[in-house]
């Protein structure tokens, strides 16, 4: 894949997270993954940090759903096609700032940090059941 991006099937435990989660959007995205049995698009996490850049929301429906992997686009964090911005207005905040709370178990508030990427990220359909988890039998629910 172009500019340095990786796909990764990841320990789920070894990822770290910057901000905070909406509960009622995990519990959609986790009714969501189990009605279609895939999750679409993979996270975006910092190589090397295993910083989560991206998609706090999956990885919060996935680990409710017993997951114990998680598909992720690694990427130079440190690199040009990654920019930082904020989703609201408010005090400038840096890519080392998203490291360093991430490590120190912190959390921005949900939707602080916005990251661009200058790279495709296609959507990657993956099976949860490549995930580790245990999907029920049967037909698949619909959503109506």
């Amino acid at each position: 894949m172009n500019g340095g991006v990786e796909f990764a099937l990841l320990p789920i435990e070894t990822l770290l997270e910057h901000e905070e989660i909406r509960p009622p959007h995990v519990e959609r995205l986790r009714h969501e993954m189990l009605a279609s049995g895939v999750v679409e698009v993979p996270i975006l996490v910092a190589r090397g940090s295993l910083v989560i850049l991206n998609g706090h929301h999956r990885f919060a429906a996935l680990k409710a759903l017993g997951a114990s992997r998680i598909p992720a686009y690694l990427i130079d964090y440190e690199g040009a096609s990654v920019h930082l911005e904020r989703w609201q207005p408010g005090p400038a905040i840096t890519k080392r700032d998203v490291l360093d709370i991430a490590r120190r178990g912190g959390r921005f508030p949900p939707k602080t940090t916005k990251h661009l990427v200058k790279v495709e990220l296609p959507a990657r359909p993956t099976r949860l059941e490549d995930l580790g988890v245990a999907t029920p039998p049967g037909p698949r629910p619909t959503n109506h």
